[in-house]
């Protein structure tokens, strides 16, 4: 077991199916699996752009009485203020990294990549972007936090300048509304190409009108060439 438990299965890939000059890499959030976004990011993708949804490795989740699933990172609390777990959110971040670099060294620029997350997986999106020192096409932040949001803005040694699309519902009984607001506000001081987008009445999950914004978003920053 040991290593191979940390080890990320193969993710859900959803190929160009016109010139590949573009990728989009999301994550999904705790207890789900590249399958349950891709379908949805297949509709608001373009033929030019590759779709990577990578499947997070399953973990004991201290919030969720030590129960395997799985996680990016252990969680042990949804408390503004909570314990985080520091070591595995930057060994998630560097699974990320690795998964850029794999598509640059495919012909991909890291100007036309663009990372995405919903939940956990948003909060590990915009943790990666502004640890990554090469610009990004842009990020989309759904229904997250900015982890680890004490070491800002010094962590932040790139893409201050990327575009970025952050979404939350104001009925979100899970990742509280509030912490999507502070974290928008704290990344507006550093990174202020951030857009935050309330959804009315939704709860912890996506809508038709958040959609709409990411597929608006990524035909702006993804054109095809």
């Amino acid at each position: 077991m040991g290593e191979s438990s940390s080890k990320m299965a193969a993710p859900v890939i959803l190929n160009a199916t016109a010139k590949h000059s573009a990728t989009i890499i999301f994550l999904h959030g705790l207890g789900d699996t590249g399958h349950g976004w891709a379908s949805a990011m297949g509709e608001v993708s373009m033929p030019h752009i590759k779709v990577i949804c990578p499947t997070a490795p399953v973990m004991p989740v201290t919030l969720n009485a030590g129960f395997k699933m799985p996680s990016w990172f252990d969680l042990t609390s949804l408390e503004l203020d909570g314990p985080e777990d520091t070591q595995g959110i930057k060994a998630a971040r560097d699974k990320i990294h690795q998964l850029i670099s794999q598509e640059v060294q495919s012909g991909i620029p890291s100007s036309r990549i663009m990372l995405g997350g919903f939940s956990q997986g948003g909060a590990l999106s915009l943790y990666s972007a502004f640890t990554h020192k090469e610009p990004l096409a842009g990020v989309i932040a759904l229904s997250c936090w900015l982890p680890l949001r004490a070491e800002f803005p010094q962590a932040a040694v790139g893409n201050l300048d990327t575009h970025i699309l952050q979404c939350h519902g104001d009925c979100d009984p899970v990742v509280p509304y509030k912490f999507g607001q502070i974290s928008s506000c704290l990344v507006k001081k550093f990174a202020p190409n951030i857009d935050f987008k309330t959804i009315p009445g939704m709860m912890h999950s996506s809508s038709e009108t958040e959609m709409k914004s990411v597929k608006e978003f990524i035909r702006a920053r993804l054109p095809d060439l």
